[in-house]
């Protein structure tokens, strides 16, 4: 439910609704806004409590409408936030003027490789160094990442550098300690309707990066936003990575950069697309990197690896120095063009 306010509605006025919605159990959400501002209620209401609500907010003077939201998610929708969301880590900021490129090998191997795959970024221009410690594999006998030791191993090379640090999250119980370790927390896509994990990664307070899942919805994509949201965590990017492909033979995924517009225009949410998984293919990266900075996503995340062919996981699909060196100068050039900078 939405209650408008009158233009010029004062503090006390909205403080008044506010009042009458926690008297009857409901946890209001004032929005700001211009030039009038609402007030949201994200809960589920029964009949009569809109009803009940309806009738006693309709005879404020302060109030312009109650109306009824359309979307099946609150928080995320630009109805209850029509300004965009700025999530800002350090020096970094998601969803404003800035293009973010988020880089950097699939797995942590090493000391060694991290660093230099960091290196590697500062040189480019991106400014946030990705790598896994927990590699959720569709084997059990593939690499599992260095886990705990490569959580100290991204926080060390964060430190030395300066970049802001992501790493994927696997399970609920594991949500403090990787949020000691890095500057983000990533929902990958398997995990993305695991909804434990979601509150919890929610209660943490540190940014969220929610992959989409391979077969899910926008809608569905959103509603697990929700759930992060929901725990007072307002810091969350969303990132499309693709879909189950209907011809797995060229690509592993498709992505899906219809999402990006539609996205946009349904959520206030900053929107992140990652073209390696995307693809599945390093050789067919840069073209879907240029596309999504073009369809105005505001962000990318870019698997690049020292040495690719030595990768213990993903290699296909990521990088070598000097092809992420070359797209990122490409990426600079075609920014200018949409009004975005790196």
């Amino acid at each position: 439910m939405l209650i408008l306010m009158k233009i010029g509605a004062t503090a006390a006025q909205i403080d008044e609704v506010c009042s009458i919605i926690r008297a009857r159990g409901v946890e209001p959400l004032v929005l700001p806004g211009e030039p009038r501002q609402a007030v949201g209620i994200p809960s589920s209401l029964s009949q009569d409590q809109r009803i009940d609500l309806e009738s006693a907010l309709g005879r404020l003077d302060s109030v312009s409408k109650v109306t009824q939201t359309s979307s099946p998610f609150k928080l995320a929708s630009r109805e209850f936030h029509p300004t965009p969301t700025h999530v800002t880590v350090k020096n970094v900021t998601f969803g404003a003027d800035d293009f973010v490129i988020l880089g950097g090998p699939c797995s942590v191997e090493s000391y060694e490789q991290f660093r230099a795959s960091a290196d590697l970024m500062l040189a480019s221009g991106a400014t946030v160094l990705r790598g896994g410690a927990f590699k959720p594999r569709t084997s059990p006998y593939a690499f599992q990442g260095l886990q705990l030791e490569g959580l100290k191993i991204i926080k060390q090379v964060g430190e030395e550098t300066g970049l802001v640090t992501i790493t994927e999250v696997m399970a609920a119980d594991m949500v403090e300690t990787v949020a000691e370790h890095a500057d983000i927390l990533q929902i990958g896509a398997r995990s993305m309707q695991n909804f434990p994990l979601l509150i919890e990664a929610g209660k943490s307070g540190r940014p969220v990066f929610l992959k989409r899942g391979p077969s899910a919805t926008i809608d569905e994509f959103l509603l697990a936003s929700e759930y992060v949201l929901n725990q007072g965590n307002p810091n969350v990017i969303l990132c499309e990575r693709g879909v189950i492909a209907l011809d797995k033979t060229y690509t592993r995924n498709t992505l899906d950069l219809n999402a990006v517009p539609v996205l946009k225009e349904l959520s206030h949410l900053p929107v992140v697309v990652d073209p390696s998984h995307g693809t599945g293919h390093a050789r067919y990266v840069a073209p879907l990197a240029k596309a999504a900075l073009v369809a105005g996503a505001d962000g990318l995340m870019i698997e690049m690896h020292p040495d690719p062919r030595e990768a213990l996981s993903d290699g296909s699909q990521a990088l070598d120095p000097d092809q992420f060196a070359t797209l990122m100068t490409e990426l600079k050039v075609l920014s200018g063009y949409v009004g975005r900078k790196i």
